[in-house]
């Protein structure tokens, strides 16, 4: 992003996005624009931000909504739970680090970390088929599991933020895996490595939240919350100066933006964002243990966001959507001891031959498309 390009955006985003400043009470309704600018001044920012929206939307925006909502419908319990919620609560992690590394140029290998530590907080105050848990409120269970992963994720994110590049990956990796040892070996807090079996999930009006139809829309309904929460942030002046601080940190530091505070908040975003994604996967297994935080599940991540593309926020959930294929139907076709092979052979071959995961592909083919037929 050039510096050019940086201030239009700011100034655009500035305009579009930030809360009006209260007129100081020695101006005139005529020193400020007249009447009618006053009433354009007080137009609240949310009314300006739906309205963004609706000019945003496209067709094929809601043709995507309506095969999402529709899905289920047509599809088997299956393919309604195992393939396309677990594929929504896999993206909403995902999405996490996509907003981490796509947008801030920080890889953080300890997303499945934070909504880990989401996923046990909710076993240990909630309900589970053990001793240790606190068996309080389903609802303050949740709250507690969000604010603590959140608080957590934003110490990572203080920690990691002082160092760049291959630096930054492996303290996240050592704090993922520091944190499986040690709710593999405590077992007063963690259980040790059997971890929380048979956790609860709420029945919310007579309605089992676990069950196929009703988790799915649950967690299509946080999925397009968090989508529409990073798409909305990204063209606001904090996601425009993440952006910038991206692509040039030293030049954001002399324009008079607090690089490291930006970073922290980043990682603060992104944690919330995970500890839902958490949540949700602690309620779609019914439980929760170190094999949920391990190396593994650190690594999966980062190819889920990278399958999608990292440029995008729809992509975390295109990436979702195959590797969760991937691991439910190849291991018919290669046998269950080769699955992670093939996996890492569809990475390499999307990361070699595309620059942006299956939405380069995408893009690379509707230029084709569009360069064939209008050149006819």
């Amino acid at each position: 992003m050039s510096a050019a390009e940086w201030r239009k955006a700011m100034n655009a985003g500035a305009g579009r996005y930030a809360w009006p400043a209260s007129p100081s009470p020695r101006s005139s309704p005529q020193r400020a624009g007249g009447v009618g600018t006053q009433r354009g001044q007080g137009v609240a920012a949310p009314a300006v931000w739906a309205q963004s929206i609706v000019q945003r939307v496209r067709v094929r925006h809601l043709l995507v909504l309506a095969v999402v909502l529709v899905y289920p419908w047509v599809a088997s319990p299956f393919f309604t739970f195992q393939v396309g919620a677990q594929s929504l609560a896999l993206g909403l992690i995902a999405l996490s680090l996509t907003f981490l590394a796509g947008y801030g140029g920080m890889i953080s290998l300890a997303q499945m970390t934070v909504a880990g530590i989401a996923g046990y907080t909710y076993a240990i105050f909630g309900t589970s088929g053990t001793d240790i848990s606190l068996r309080w409120p389903w609802g303050l269970a949740v709250v507690l599991a969000l604010v603590i992963a959140t608080a957590c994720a934003t110490l990572i994110g203080w920690f990691s933020v002082r160092t760049e590049g291959i630096y930054t990956i492996m303290i996240t990796l050592a704090i993922g895996v520091a944190f499986y040892y040690l709710a593999q070996q405590n077992y007063s807090i963690f259980n040790g490595f059997q971890g929380f079996q048979s956790v609860m999930t709420p029945r919310v009006m007579g309605v089992d939240l676990r069950a196929p139809l009703p988790f799915y829309y649950l967690a299509l309904f946080w999925s397009l919350a968090g989508y529409l929460f990073v798409a909305y942030l990204l063209r606001a002046p904090f996601g425009m100066a993440l952006q910038g601080i991206r692509d040039n940190p030293r030049r954001m530091s002399a324009l008079g933006f607090g690089v490291t505070a930006h970073r922290v908040a980043a990682y603060a975003v992104a944690g919330g964002i995970a500890a839902v994604g958490g949540v949700l996967m602690v309620w779609y297994n019914g439980l929760v243990s170190p094999g949920s935080v391990g190396t593994s599940w650190l690594i999966n991540i980062l190819i889920i966001a990278v399958l999608g593309g990292l440029r995008h926020p729809i992509g975390p959930f295109i990436g979702a959507i195959v590797f969760v294929l991937l691991q439910n139907f190849a291991v018919d076709l290669i046998g269950r001891e080769r699955f992670n092979l093939l996996i890492g052979a569809v990475f390499l071959i999307i990361v070699l031959f595309s620059s942006d995961g299956l939405l380069g592909w995408w893009a690379h083919g509707c230029r084709y498309l569009q360069m064939r037929f209008g050149r006819a």
